[in-house]
């Protein structure tokens, strides 16, 4: 530990200052420094290499029940990465191991000896995938598509699965692991060349472009795409989108509720699907998803995922922003406005 200067080293910071009406803006911000210090008894400190930019970030900076307790104001904003630990007191990490875990949007990550296992400190493997994947399809995003196609989708071979948000970070894990599991895949995405990519490179066999031919788009694209039916809908978007999918539907349909980007910075109340009646018609199920709750399992599919990996059966396309985490507000907004091209990601440090 005696190598590492803390004494010359400053921990930059991104801290919740207020809680965003529509779209998050600069006053959301507040921008600190302090010094870094040894990690005491049973302790880690963690060097900050990248943090992962997620859709549910938004969610975390509202008051109020959820999934997860609110991202208090004052405190560091909260973000899943990848890091290098720099100095341990800890058995179980060493200085030069590489880690995943909830860092938060700071270039130092002191974890104390009795938040290691709650923090969900962990050592990755780069042999199975490089430090972006790790934030991808090895990552959280990785994790969410698997368990949310696997468990809550239940796909059979011959079934046709349409996702949202096809080309970001959960989309592309879901899109191409239905088709390897067997069945039709149809994505919806927005602009040309996200929906090209996921045919050309991902495998998928359609792509409808919500951006074109008007209103109808998504309606005419699953008429066109998905003329037998929608078996399992995995959906990322909420909104209209799911409004019109619902018409789609089939018998024992199952629809995965993941995200709802588009209401996330709605100034009016969240609205439900309109077309919620087809589920009694149809016998369908709609359930959500919710990784944390699989995090006893993370090893099992990344163990599968990785493996797709290495044979080539899966892609893993990330959007890496340089910047550090001074970037993080703009880069974060890129979400909202559909700027990235696969999975966002900071990069916070170099190695």
């Amino acid at each position: 530990m005696a190598d590492f200067p803390f004494a010359e080293t400053s921990n930059h910071q991104v801290r919740l200052a207020a809680r965003p009406q529509g779209l998050p803006g600069p006053a959301c911000w507040q921008f600190t420094e302090s010094p870094v210090a040894e990690p005491a008894e049973g302790g880690v400190l963690v060097k900050t290499l990248a943090l992962s930019l997620d859709p549910a970030m938004r969610g975390w900076m509202n008051e109020g029940k959820s999934y997860i307790p609110p991202v208090a104001i004052g405190e560091v904003m909260r973000a899943g990465g990848v890091g290098v630990v720099v100095a341990s007191r800890h058995p179980g990490f060493a200085v030069g191991d590489t880690v995943a875990g909830g860092p938060g949007v700071q270039e130092y990550w002191s974890v104390a000896a009795d938040q290691v296992k709650r923090s969900g400190l962990a050592k990755i493997d780069l042999r199975l995938g490089s430090l972006t994947q790790w934030l991808n399809v090895l990552g959280m995003p990785g994790m969410t598509g698997y368990f949310g196609l696997m468990d809550v989708g239940q796909p059979k071979a011959g079934e046709t699965l349409v996702v949202s948000g096809a080309a970001g970070a959960v989309g592309q894990t879901v899109g191409q692991l239905a088709r390897i599991k067997g069945c039709r895949v149809v994505g919806i995405a927005g602009g040309p060349a996200k929906c090209e990519w996921v045919v050309r490179e991902l495998g998928f066999d359609a792509c409808i472009d919500y951006k074109a031919g008007g209103a109808t788009a998504v309606k005419d694209g699953l008429k066109q795409h998905c003329p037998d039916g929608v078996d399992i809908y995995f959906d990322n978007v909420g909104g209209d989108i799911l409004d019109t999918v619902l018409t789609r539907i089939n018998k024992k349909a199952r629809i995965v509720i993941c995200g709802a980007i588009s209401q996330y910075n709605n100034t009016t109340p969240v609205q439900g699907p309109k077309n919620y009646l087809s589920l009694l018609v149809n016998r369908a199920r709609m359930e959500g998803i919710v990784v944390f709750d699989y995090a006893d399992r993370y090893a099992v599919a990344v163990a599968e995922l990785a493996g797709y990996l290495k044979d080539g059966r899966m892609k893993s396309k990330e959007d890496v922003v340089e910047g550090g985490v001074a970037a993080f507000p703009a880069t974060l907004s890129k979400l909202f406005t559909g700027e990235n091209f696969g999975k966002l990601v900071l990069q916070v440090a170099s190695a």
